[in-house]
């Protein structure tokens, strides 16, 4: 028994050197490689900058090369050249040196003030949307881009910026001198009252500090008295910092909770986060809502709100981006920022799309086949699954617009008329109770039909390409009369643009409202104008009961 025990230990560290040696012989295979390569790299530049025939701008060339690698990879993981240090800054911290305000190119190759942010330098130095820029340090705006517009404009916090200004109202030029801020975009868009009982809060980020701004706005709804349940707004916010999100959450639930967890490849991606300050309120009902543009850090805060049975969950599924990333610095002032762990809910889910190769339009996690789904429990025991993105527990689906609204939004028309309004009007009445006469959107009816957009209907787009295909394959000959039926059919299908916005105006008229409003009040009272209208969030509110799901009412263990 001793020979056969000692014969198996022999065996045994047999084969673990064996392994050993495997798993040596392995791992330096793979730094051959990887040396072997990167030698193979270095030639091919050497040759290159040589023996080319053409000159060759090798700083190009390598960018190319290293975005080629990354974007077999997921499409998070980028690199940062040193140039684009700024972004990095913005990317992180949503705050940045310059003006604060959003521009646009005219017509006339000008740039003009469309929207300055709240409190910024722009508004500082009494500049107002439709504000021309004519010259930027003394160089003609028309001989630059709005890119190299907005680079001139930014610049190191504390330095003075010239700008010569042709006034929107009145047409005076100006010489403005403005000293460039540290701009930070506020993480609440807005906050306020949905109706007498319901509080409200749009959340358009996760940036440092942003959690204050929140519970700041939560604290100014509930000293009013009259709030009994609260709406959180994720949709359109594509996350930010992981932190800010557990900061957020931790307002609603108890000291300690667990909030997210990571797994990576490296032990030093894997973390745990949970609550480590006293929430604010535990037991106020809420709602949280979400849609497909909801992504990281929003769905840190659904997932785990959801698996706590916290809220409810209203809107559509959310993006599934469910990847954690770092930026590392990979030298001569340039960065990697880099996909280094999955996160997970309270639960165990992972959001993130199993497939992310393969999504939406809109880049937001595609179909998912029950068979790749896993089921998991929330804290009252409830099921909810994995496999990409939060799925609501309240499905409303959004307002959607036609192909001719969509084209008059992008081409600017309704910004241009804002302005317009704004340019001749000194005041109107407050966001929640603006509206437009049927004399000025009549006006705006005028204005809109002298502009370029496209006015087509899907119908007729359809009924084009089916003309179009026909002419393609040889049939109009034998389907002649068909053929001219088809082409009345697309006659009678077409509106002219005063038609068509005569026709759509109850629609059109709340969007250019919701601008005109955003040229008065900026982006807080563009959000409280934008409410009145927004058919989601009214269905969502009939749909909730003011309770939790699950044992609706229960106090979380703990609760205050």
């Amino acid at each position: 028994m001793k020979f056969a025990n000692t014969t198996f230990r022999r065996a045994a560290v047999s084969a673990a050197a064996v392994m050993a040696a495997a798993f040596s012989l392995s791992a330096q295979s793979e730094d051959f490689n990887t040396g072997k390569y990167m030698e193979i790299q270095s030639m091919i530049l050497r040759t290159l900058e040589s023996q080319y025939v053409d000159t060759l701008q090798l700083d190009g060339l390598l960018h190319k090369g290293i975005n080629a690698m990354l974007s077999g990879l997921d499409p998070y993981t980028v690199f940062i050249p040193e140039e684009n240090e700024d972004d990095l800054d913005l990317m992180t911290t949503a705050t940045y040196g310059g003006v604060g305000a959003l521009i646009q190119k005219t017509p006339q190759g000008y740039i003009i003030i469309a929207e300055p942010y709240e409190n910024s330098a722009a508004v500082k130095a009494g500049l107002h949307p439709g504000d021309t820029v004519v010259a930027i340090e003394g160089v003609d705006t028309r001989e630059l881009t709005a890119d190299q517009c907005s680079g001139r404009m930014r610049g190191r916090p504390g330095t003075e910026l010239n700008m010569t200004i042709v006034r929107g109202r009145g047409g005076d030029t100006a010489e403005v001198s403005l000293t460039r801020e540290r701009i930070h975009v506020s993480d609440v868009v807005y906050y306020g009252f949905l109706d007498d009982s319901t509080g409200y809060i749009q959340i358009g980020g996760f940036t440092v500090d942003g959690s204050k701004d929140v519970r700041r706005a939560f604290e100014a709804l509930k000293a009013d008295g009259r709030m009994s349940r609260l709406v959180l707004d994720l949709r359109g916010n594509g996350g930010g910092l992981m932190n800010e999100a557990v900061n957020i959450v931790s307002l609603f639930v108890p000291q300690g909770t667990l909030v997210v967890s990571a797994k990576g490849k490296h032990p030093a991606s894997d973390f745990q986060y949970n609550t480590e300050t006293p929430p604010v309120d535990t037991l106020i009902p809420l709602m949280v809502m979400v849609n497909s543009a909801s992504a990281s850090s929003s769905e840190i805060v659904a997932g785990a709100l959801q698996d706590m049975d916290r809220a409810v969950i209203a809107g559509m599924r959310t993006y599934g981006k469910g990847l954690v990333q770092t930026i590392r610095p990979v030298g001569y002032g340039t960065s990697l920022k880099l996909t280094t762990a999955k996160y997970y809910t309270p639960s165990g889910r992972c959001v993130q799309a199993i497939d992310y190769s393969h999504r939406n339009e809109d880049g937001s996690v595609g179909y998912v086949p029950d068979s790749l789904k896993k089921e998991f429990r929330t804290r009252l025991g409830r099921t909810v699954y994995d496999g990409g993105g939060i799925t609501p527990d309240i499905e409303v689906e959004p307002q959607t617009y036609s192909r001719p609204i969509i084209s008059l939004i992008y081409s600017n028309i309704l910004s241009d008329y804002a302005i317009r309004y704004y340019n001749t009007h000194d005041s109107i009445a407050s966001p929640g109770e603006f509206f437009l006469s049927d004399g000025e959107y009549a006006d705006f009816v005028k204005f809109a039909a002298q502009k370029e957009f496209d006015v087509r209907t899907e119908a007729r787009i359809e009924m084009e390409g089916v003309i179009e295909a026909a002419e393609r394959e040889g049939l109009c000959d034998n389907l002649e009369g068909l053929v001219e039926e088809m082409e009345e059919l697309l006659d009678r299908i077409s509106l002219t643009k005063e038609e068509f916005l005569l026709a759509n105006k109850p629609v059109v008229k709340a969007l250019l409202e919701d601008e005109i409003v955003l040229k008065f009040y900026l982006r807080c009272g563009g959000a409280e104008s934008a409410l009145r209208h927004d058919r989601q969030i009214a269905r969502a509110l009939e749909l909730w009961d003011g309770n939790m799901p699950g044992e609706c009412g229960k106090k979380p263990a703990g609760g205050q």
